[in-house]
């Protein structure tokens, strides 16, 4: 089950880079994910939680302004990349799962959410003729509900 939660929360991390990683902070800040003793102990503290989801808040609204580039542009691909691993790693610190397989699964999940993003987006927006802006919101939605649903099962 692990294995499937963190693929998806990779795939989320193609959507919306700083979404699960701010959602993990949430949820280590709730008790639903448990890094005391860890290395990740950080994310449960205030100034990592602020700090990120300030991040995550502001790239939500600069994901709608014109000259945001694509998410498949190497610097926002790379980001995509680290941070999909991030949450594999701290789901299988939280959740005492095997680190370097959660890590590729959580690498993957952010390839495979990145592509079938800009893809999705791309159709939606010139083929379907939906407004870029009301698919942008979708996508947060789904990012936000998603990685809180995710983490919150853990």
């Amino acid at each position: 089950m692990t294995l499937l939660l963190c693929l998806l929360l990779g795939c989320l991390t193609g959507l919306r880079s700083l979404t699960p990683p701010a959602a993990v902070c949430w949820a280590a800040h709730l008790g639903w994910l448990n890094f005391a003793g860890t290395k990740l102990a950080f994310l449960d503290g205030p100034v990592t939680l602020i700090l990120l989801t300030l991040l995550a808040v502001a790239e939500l609204i600069a994901d709608k302004l014109p000259k945001t580039p694509a998410r498949t542009a190497p610097p926002g691909l790379i980001a995509r990349v680290v941070l999909g691993c991030f949450c594999g790693v701290a789901l299988a610190t939280s959740a005492g799962g095997k680190l370097l397989v959660l890590a590729i699964v959580g690498v993957v999940g952010a390839l495979i959410g990145t592509f079938v993003g800009y893809k999705t987006r791309h159709i939606l927006v010139f083929r379907e003729h939906i407004p870029a802006f009301a698919v942008a919101i979708a996508e947060d939605v789904i990012a936000v509900a998603g990685s809180l649903l995710i983490v919150s099962h853990i």
